[in-house]
């Protein structure tokens, strides 16, 4: 795997004139939904469907099935968060510098293994350790099935290839909570969910096992001899993109919060004990129209205006979510947050991306996703803490206020860094 700043998928030429040039072109359009890409994107949504197919009914399952009070649920699961935080940046460089089918096997096995964990939990204490570990393998899982979808992308279609990867776990984080709550509603089953979660988990292993050996010429021995041999800060997080990495942060808390406790606000303030399922429902649909209004926005490169219109929308449905306390807010801002969502992720991925060079591609996806985790985990730990101390009312108008820091920090400073430090003449 060659991991200089040339990327393998030529361009065509802009001395090919006539037909042939025509033909290139067409012919570089074509490839945006090669083989490999797609069981890539089958892969990610499977991993991320396994994982939240789980997230909105673990605090039930802990509150019913081992007592936890409303802190300790938040402490137990943010130890999954922390865990993939601190796994990512060792995923960045390691993607950077051996073979990334191999890490990306090692991790799904791993990711699968851990569901089974759940099921021969039979305390409070062995269900932390267990899915506090569990996040280890995730964290590397996601990093490495990121950046391979980066890799088999042909380059004139890579911005626009990202929004759809994006996509991919987007859908899962919204489609999967409603199927995880309607086997809930229908078996009152824990166990059965937990199965499912692993099942689904095998597959996607089985999808990526079925990559080639190399996807892409990256990584490898090649890069590491390309890398500098000392060990520094850079190689496992991207210094280049920490305001976007800050900003992401903000982002993160605001959906920790949501996707952890919407069930049990829902339940305890609103009075609504059969929608979560279709508040994330809703979010899903707002993700789909995300691509069919934003895709054009995205092949013309223009991340930071997807990025701003998502934010934008997102802060309108949290603010919706807490200030109209009943069903049409609630279902109102399920769309909107699903729409802004979709808009802001990989336009935010994108311009991480660009801010770094190709030898760097593990290191600037392991930044973002580093940056969400440390958010999605506050998210829980602090949604947790308030909610005990005063309410999830509290929490979410909480949830309001640091969304709207973000939003202002991103138009104030965060899209001028970005556009200072581009290395991609492709996008702005």
């Amino acid at each position: 795997m060659n991991n200089n700043n040339t990327d393998p998928t030529p361009d065509p030429s802009p001395t090919m004139g006539g037909e042939k040039g025509r033909k290139a072109a067409a012919l570089s359009m074509e490839r945006l939904w090669n083989r490999n890409y797609c069981k890539v994107m089958v892969a990610n949504f499977s991993l991320f469907f396994a994982f939240y197919v789980l997230t909105p009914l673990l605090p039930l399952y802990l509150s019913e099935h081992f007592g936890a009070t409303k802190d300790v649920i938040g402490l137990v699961l943010s130890g999954y968060t922390v865990t993939a935080l601190v796994m990512r940046p060792f995923s960045g460089f390691l993607v950077d510098s051996f073979p990334r089918k191999t890490v990306l096997m090692v991790s799904f096995v791993a990711f699968t293994i851990f569901f089974a964990g759940y099921l021969a939990a039979s305390s409070l204490l062995l269900f932390t350790i267990v899915r506090t570990l569990h996040g280890g393998p995730f964290g590397a899982l996601t990093v490495a099935n990121s950046t391979v979808a980066i890799d088999v992308l042909p380059s004139s279609r890579r911005t626009e290839g990202i929004g759809y990867y994006g996509l991919s776990n987007n859908l899962a984080m919204a489609i999967a909570p409603t199927v995880g709550i309607f086997v809930y509603k229908y078996t009152q089953s824990f166990e059965l969910l937990f199965w499912i979660a692993f099942f689904v988990a095998v597959v996607g292993m089985a999808v990526d096992g079925s990559l080639p050996p190399s996807p892409s010429r990256r990584g490898g021995v090649a890069a590491q001899k390309l890398r500098p041999s000392t060990i520094s800060l850079d190689r496992f997080f991207l210094v280049r993109g920490w305001l976007l990495g800050v900003n992401m942060v903000a982002f993160g808390f605001c959906f920790g919060v949501l996707s952890n406790y919407l069930a049990i606000y829902g339940k305890e303030v609103m009075g609504i004990t059969g929608g979560t399922g279709t508040y994330f429902m809703l979010c899903s649909v707002g993700l789909i129209l995300s691509r069919l209004q934003g895709g054009r926005a995205l092949r013309q490169g223009r991340v930071t205006h997807n990025a701003g219109e998502g934010m934008v929308i997102s802060l309108v449905g949290y603010t919706l979510f807490i200030l109209v306390p009943n069903m049409v807010g609630y279902y109102a801002s399920a769309l909107l947050i699903g729409l802004g969502n979709g808009h802001m992720w990989p336009a935010f991925q994108n311009m991480t991306i660009s801010v770094a060079p190709n030898s760097q591609r593990g290191t600037a996806n392991s930044t973002i996703l580093v940056s969400w985790d440390v958010g999605m985990g506050l998210g829980i730990l602090v949604g947790g803490v308030i909610s005990e101390l005063a309410g999830y009312s509290a929490a979410f108008w909480t949830v309001a206020a640091v969304n709207a820091t973000g939003v202002a920090l991103f138009f104030l400073r965060t899209r001028r860094f970005f556009l200072e430090r581009n290395l991609n003449e492709g996008v702005r």
